[in-house]
């Protein structure tokens, strides 16, 4: 017998986001090392919120729906509102009942700046970190690191003279600008939209841009993610990040870092060297324009160690973790202005890969 296509609707549901949830669903083993996390910074959140006025939105709240953005690709806050305003999952996720309303969009984006000036993302990115230490899925001996370009949120277009000078671009929304023997450097110009965006490029044969440079300091046992930074691009920002990443382990014994041929410099050896850090860089010495070969870094002490190369293949996977945040983290091309914004963003989206990875790492520990 054919069912009728009649709309039925009842007066009153008591059916919760809960029930609707599959218990085998992805989410649920996620949101319980989330809510561990979010359970150490409580204190951090009531230092950083008045005892006295308006409730502000939940930080907690706040949080996971900013997870859940990069859990899923929302390309910004708005579309964000819109998904929880009809999505039981993301209901669930976040804590919001059935008929609780969906935050202002403007109120959303003003209460995240508050999380912004408290360096949440860090200490969120610590949280989860911690966990895995507690679970002995981490390893305390071998790391890599390496840095990544996150192109900025302005136009090409927007790079100019930091004088005032320069012909402007032509009429219209997005009006031609020829840029034909015009010489251009961070020193001279800036850009209009992100003055703290630096033009860059990572290596040759690849076009400048405007951009940011992230860096990530990976352990090796499991390809978590232990340490995360931003700054602005420049040549040597890879390899002081990559110190300032190191010291924010404070190892008591000596450790390995594995690091691609941009690492192989003679002072960043020895500032490793000097922190009882074994260099586990790959070799920079090919052939230079005048047919001389560079000199490596790198010598037989460290490369005659069976661990340099398990080091040198396992490094490889810190790619994994610039590609789940590029793509489904959405940072390829940021949405905010400025290092501190775009910083918060990146580390939150480290700490978003480690949630998506973690669940899987317990069980079979």
């Amino acid at each position: 017998m054919r069912g009728g296509d009649i709309r039925t609707e009842g007066l009153f549901s008591y059916v919760s986001c809960e029930a609707r949830v599959p218990p085998s669903h992805p989410l649920r083993a996620i949101r319980a090392i989330c809510d561990e996390a979010l359970e150490v910074l409580s204190p951090d959140f009531e230092a950083m919120y008045a005892k006295v006025g308006r409730p502000s939105i939940p930080p907690e709240k706040l949080l996971r729906a900013l997870l859940l953005q990069a859990f899923y690709s929302v390309r910004s806050e708005r579309q964000l509102m819109e998904q929880m305003d009809y999505n039981l999952l993301f209901r669930w996720f976040v804590g919001l009942a059935m008929d609780a309303p969906v935050w202002d969009v403007t109120v959303f984006t003003k209460n995240r700046e508050r999380l912004l000036g408290g360096d949440v993302a860090a200490k969120f990115l610590g949280a989860v970190v911690a966990q895995a230490r507690g679970r002995n899925l981490l390893s305390d001996d071998h790391f890599s690191v390496d840095g990544t370009l996150i192109e900025a949120w302005a136009s090409i277009k927007s790079f100019r003279p930091k004088d005032g000078g320069g012909d402007p671009p032509g009429p219209g929304r997005n009006g031609e600008r020829d840029f034909h023997g015009e010489k251009r450097s961070n020193q001279t110009h800036a850009s209009a939209t992100d003055p703290e965006a630096k033009l860059y490029r990572k290596s040759n044969g690849q076009p400048s841009r405007l951009a940011y440079m992230g860096h990530v300091l990976m352990e090796n046992r499991n390809g978590l993610v232990v340490g995360a930074t931003l700054t602005q691009a420049t040549g040597t920002a890879e390899r002081e990040a990559a110190l300032a990443l190191v010291d924010g382990l404070k190892p008591t014994r000596r450790i390995t870092l594995g690091a691609d041929k941009a690492f192989d410099a003679r002072e960043f050896v020895r500032e490793l060297r000097a922190r009882k850090v074994t260099p586990h860089i790959a070799r920079n010495d090919h052939l230079t324009k005048t047919g001389a070969r560079r000199t490596s870094a790198i010598d037989g002490r460290t490369t005659r160690h069976p661990g340099y190369g398990v080091s040198l293949r396992i490094r490889k996977r810190i790619e994994e973790v610039f590609g789940w945040i590029k793509t489904t983290g959405t940072l390829r091309k940021t949405r905010h202005k400025g290092t501190d914004r775009v910083g918060w963003a990146f580390m939150l989206t480290a700490a978003a890969y480690n949630l998506v990875r973690l669940p899987k790492l317990m069980v079979a520990a």
